[in-house]
C-alpha cells in the first residue's frame, strides 16, 4: 500500500492544511491591524499552503464507490428504494443438513436470547459484588477474633463457676445434712432435760 493511501498520511495531511489555514487567518488578521509579525505569519502560511496544494494536485484522487449501481435510484431524489429483503427468492442455504427457514432461525435466536439474559444476570450480580465494599472487613474480622478471645475466656470462666457452683451445693448438702444430725441431737438434750 502507497503512503498517500494509509491512515497516518490522512491525518497529517488534515492536520497541515489545519495549520497552515489558521496560520493564514492570523496573518491576514496581523496584516491587517499592522503588526510586526503579520507579514511573516502570512508568508510561512501561504508557503504551507502552497506545498498542500502542490500534494493534492500530484496524489492521486480517492476511490469513488458508485454505489448507485448497487441500489438503482439511489442517485435520484424522492426514489423509493426496495429494502434488499424484497427480490427474487433464492434457495435458501443448509447448516448441517437444515435449511435457514424462520422457525430455525426463530428457534436458535431465542436459545441464544435465554443465554443472553442469563449473561447478563450474572454479570449484574458480578457487577453488585464488585460494588461491595471491602475495605473495613480487615478492621471487622480483627474486632470479630478479639470478640472471640473474650468468649472462649469467658466460657473458660463460667465452667470454673458451674464446679465452684456443684462444690457449693454439695457443701450445703453435707451442712444441711449436719444441720439435720444437729437438730436431732438438739431435740432429744431437750426431751431428756425436760423429762428429768
Amino acid at each position: 500500500m502507497t503512503f498517500y493511501k494509509k491512515t497516518w498520511f490522512k491525518y497529517l495531511k488534515n492536520f497541515i492544511i489545519g495549520i497552515g489555514a489558521s496560520l493564514v487567518m492570523l496573518g491576514a488578521l496581523g496584516k491587517i491591524n499592522s503588526y510586526p509579525w503579520g507579514g511573516t505569519a502570512i508568508t510561512v502560511g501561504l508557503v504551507t499552503e502552497a506545498i498542500i496544494f502542490l500534494f493534492l494536485g500530484v496524489l492521486p484522487p480517492e476511490k469513488d464507490y458508485y454505489w448507485e449501481n448497487l441500489y438503482p435510484g439511489l442517485d435520484r431524489a424522492n426514489s423509493n428504494i426496495a429494502p434488499l429483503t424484497n427480490g427474487a427468492v433464492v434457495e435458501q442455504p443448509a447448516v448441517n443438513g437444515k435449511s435457514l427457514d424462520s422457525e430455525f432461525v426463530e428457534k436458535h435466536l431465542d436459545g441464544m436470547l435465554g443465554e443472553l439474559r442469563n449473561m447478563s444476570k450474572s454479570m449484574q450480580s458480578l457487577k453488585a459484588l464488585q460494588e461491595v465494599d471491602f475495605s473495613q472487613t480487615g478492621e471487622q474480622l480483627k474486632t470479630m477474633n478479639n470478640f472471640y478471645a473474650k468468649l472462649n475466656t469467658a466460657m473458660g470462666q463460667l465452667e470454673g463457676s458451674v464446679e465452684d457452683a456443684k462444690q457449693y451445693k454439695e457443701n450445703m448438702a453435707v451442712l444441711n445434712q449436719k444441720l439435720g444430725s444437729l437438730n436431732t441431737v438438739y431435740g432429744n438434750m431437750l426431751n431428756a432435760m425436760n423429762s428429768k
